[in-house]
Order: C-alpha cells, then structure tokens, then sequence
C-alpha cells in the first residue's frame, strides 16, 4: 500500500504542476486582452476629443439653429429694405446730362405726387416705363435715356441723358399719327406739331410730306404752316 500511495503522489505532482501552468496562462491571455482592450478604448477616446479639438479650431463645429432661422433672417433683411417708399418730404434731384457737350445741370425739386408711397422696385419700374416712352416734350429736346444714381428715403437722384440740339437752316416735313409735324435736320428730334390733317392736303404734297419732304429755311415753313393750318 506504501508503495501505491508514493506512486499516486509522484504522478500527481506533474498533475497538479500541468494545471497550475495552464491556469498561469489563461490567466495571463485574460489580463493581456483586457490591458490591449482599455489601450484601444483610450487610444479611441483621444482620437475623438482630438477630432473636436481640430474641428473647434477650423471653425466646423456650430451650435445648430432650428430650421428655418438663416432664411427668416434674411427675409426680414429684405423686408427691411424693399420697406423704404418715398413721401412728400422726399427731394427729387435731377442732373440733366448734355452727353455731346460733356455737362450737367443739377436742380433739386419737390417729388412728383405720382411717385409718393412707391418703394424703390415700383420706382425703377416707372422710370423704366418713362424711358421707353419719353413725353413728346422730352423728345424734342433731346431726350436720349435716364438712370436713377440713388433712392431713399431723404432723397432720390435721377440722372437724364439728352443730345442738345439747336434749330438748324432747313427742316423736313412728315407724317405722324395722320397729322403733319415738323422735325430738325437730323430728322429725329420734333420741331413742331401741326394740326394738318395730312388728307386735306393736295395728293402731290402728300406723296412728298410722306417721304419727308424738305424745307430750306424757317421763313418757307411758316408760310407753309400759315397756307395749310385751318
């Protein structure tokens, strides 16, 4: 039996030493993969705040605004602006521009009872409408286009653009809305508006006033104008 029992204990000294190493080493590998998994959690940690960091001094990161907010500012930016209208207290500056002669007449006046109330759109939409369609007084000096240089409030400037022209020696007769009127040499600029129906005329005349027909001199027109006019 003696000899039984020390062979038991010599064989179960290997045993036991076999067991102890094995759980060293589970041991080991357990501490060594939790070690590697907390560097990796740091390592991720860092690189995060390191991201925010970067992303705070480039300006990326912003606190968000609701939805809505930009374009809300900017609407009411332009509401602001388009909100401006002119009143009766507004002057009315206009610079008359002789573009041939390179000078400007500047004349400061009341605003024009048509133009109270209007913002700054409804005015450059009429200024429009008056260039494309000049009164005829306008066109018999001249008149060639105009540009508003300023509007508020306080004050508008509107700058119009004119080909001064002085009567010459001759002018020509023609035909404008079955009337005869009477235009400067340059064949542009009105002269004159008649009342002469062009149909009362002689049909000879008539063939020549329709092809612009050509006076010498300012004494022959008035004696045509003095023979036809009723």
């Amino acid at each position: 039996m003696k000899g039984f029992k020390s062979i038991g204990l010599f064989l179960m000294i290997p045993l036991l030493v076999g067991v102890g190493f094995y759980a060293g080493i589970k041991t080991s590998v357990y501490f060594e993969q939790d070690g590697t998994n907390r560097r990796e959690s740091h390592f991720e940690q860092e690189l995060l705040n390191q991201n925010m960091t970067e992303n705070i001094g480039d300006g990326q990161v912003s606190e968000e605004k609701p939805d809505g907010e930009d374009s809300e500012g900017e609407n009411s930016l332009e509401a602001a602006v388009t909100a401006v209208t002119l009143c009766v207290d507004t002057k009315f500056v206009l610079e008359e521009t002789d573009i041939l002669n390179h000078t400007v007449v500047e004349t400061t006046q009341r605003l024009p009872n048509m133009y109270v109330g209007m913002d700054r759109e409804q005015f450059l939409q009429a200024m429009e409408i008056y260039e494309k369609a000049p009164p005829l007084s306008e066109l018999e000096r001249g008149f060639v286009s105009l540009e508003v240089l300023a509007f508020s409030k306080e004050r508008v400037v509107v700058q119009k653009n004119y080909k001064f022209l002085q009567p010459g020696n001759g002018y020509y007769l023609a035909v404008y809305d079955n009337e005869v009127v009477v235009y400067q040499e340059n064949r542009e600029t009105i002269y004159i508006e008649t009342d002469i129906i062009l149909e009362t005329l002689p049909e000879a005349l008539q063939r020549k006033i329709m092809e612009m027909m050509w006076i010498e001199n300012e004494e022959k027109l008035f004696d045509f104008l003095e023979n036809y006019s009723s």
